[in-house]
Parts: structure tokens; sequence; C-alpha cells
């Protein structure tokens, strides 16, 4: 079996290609079955190199993506100098040089895909809930040399709204961070608890930033087992293995 992947459905111009993979397609064994890109998970090194081999053949990727070290932060690396920093702690990237390959990992954290209408510049971003609180959207956004409304996005598979549920501490901390209509992400559960949509506050924060348009958001990774790995689902008992998604400019 190849790599498969989920192709985005968003305005793009032609020359931004992107991508968002699935589970199925790769070397690694249970629990890490099968295309895990992750090498922080306790997988084997040569089945996960094996994997972005596989997965950088079947996409016809120009260059090895710039794997960041995530920390759930709001950190943005601009790519656009020649070749690869050392140094690559942050939860998003953006670059403007075709052929230059971006990447997040996750397993019920959003990817989330940026493209000016122009087509001269992408991005991607990790947003979890402490990315989200944190400010990795606008901080990518801003990183885009161009106007919110010259710029779209579009929020890849993560966790939905009826499998996460939360407690009072992470509630607090996006409301006290995303200000009026973030509480309008967070049903009320069971005592205490909440169930929050995070892809519904990253819409909304990224349509409060003025985004032109905001695409996607519609796969919830912890009900679909047989597609998408979850850190929620799988990883009390063992770490899961990381999806990636990818950007770059390059073609038609």
């Amino acid at each position: 079996m190849r790599p498969a992947w989920i192709v985005p459905e968003w305005p793009a111009p032609p020359g931004v290609r992107a991508a968002s993979t699935l589970r199925v397609g790769g070397e690694s064994a249970h629990p890490r079955a099968s295309l895990n890109l992750g090498t922080h998970v306790g997988d084997d090194p040569a089945c996960v190199a094996a994997n972005r081999r596989l997965l950088a053949a079947a996409l016809g990727l120009p260059s090895e993506p710039a794997w960041l070290e995530q920390v759930h932060g709001r950190g943005v690396l601009r790519l656009d100098a020649p070749g690869v920093p050392a140094e690559r702690v942050a939860d998003a990237a953006v670059t403007g040089t075709p052929g230059r390959v971006l990447a997040v990992l996750t397993a019920d954290c959003l990817p989330v895909l940026f493209a000016r209408a122009d087509g001269a510049r992408v991005g991607v971003a990790h947003a979890g809930w402490r990315g989200l609180a944190a400010g990795v959207l606008e901080a990518t956004l801003a990183e885009m040399d161009a106007p919110p409304g010259e710029v779209m996005a579009w929020i890849g598979p993560g966790i939905g709204a009826a499998a996460y549920e939360v407690g009072a501490d992470v509630r607090d901390a996006c409301l006290a961070a995303c200000g009026a209509g973030a509480e309008a992400f967070f049903a009320a559960g069971r005592p205490g608890r909440w169930q929050f949509d995070l892809a519904g506050l990253a819409r909304h924060r990224l349509e409060a930033a003025g985004v032109a348009g905001v695409h996607g958001g519609r796969w919830c990774t912890y009900s679909e087992p047989e597609r998408f790995f979850s850190h929620r689902r799988d990883g009390a008992e063992h770490p899961t293995g990381r999806m990636a998604t990818l950007v770059w400019i390059g073609g038609l």
C-alpha cells in the first residue's frame, strides 16, 4: 500500500501544493502502524526514515521537508534563505522560496495551512489549545508579508468537539487569551468539564484576524482510527504515531 493523504480543498493558486497525510501506507508496526512520520514517539528510526522517503517519492517533493521541533508555542521560522537552520524549535514556518517544503506533525492538534492569494508565500502552523492561546495563528499570519485579506487558510484534521473533553484550566486559559466570542466553542458537559471545538476556535481566530477565507476543519482524528493517529485516543497506553501536513510552492 502506498502512502495516502488528503488534498486540501481550498482556492490556493495553482503553484501552491499541499497535502495532509493519513496513517496508512508506511512500514511502522503496531502501535504506530503504519505511516508514522514522527521521530519522537518511540518508533524504529529506520521505519520513520523509510516512511519519510516513501512519502517524498509519492508526493514528488522537491526537497526534504523542514521538520520542526514543536513545543506548543507561537514561534515561527522564516525559511527564505538558502539552507535550513540547525535550530528548528518552532510551531510554524513560512517561506516564499519555491521548492522549500514546510511541514508540521500532528495527532489531534490542528495543522493549519496559509497561502497568499498571489501564490508568493505559504505557511503552516501546529495549533493545539496551547498554541491557539499563545497566538500561533496570528504570529504565522504576520509573517506572510501581506494584508490578512490577501491570505487564505486551511484547517486540517484534528480532534473533534464530541471527543475533546477539557477541564476548567484549558477553558479559562483560552477565554483569557482569545477574548470575546471564545466561550461559544466550549459546551458544558460533565460537572466541571467542557467539550471543546478546537477547529471552531481556530476558524474564529483566523476570521477575527481578517483572513480572506478559512477552509477545512471537518475531520476528527479521534473518531476515525483507521485513517488518523490520535494521541487522546491511543496515547495513554503507548505513544501514537504522527501525521504530517505539508505545503510548498512549485509547479502546476
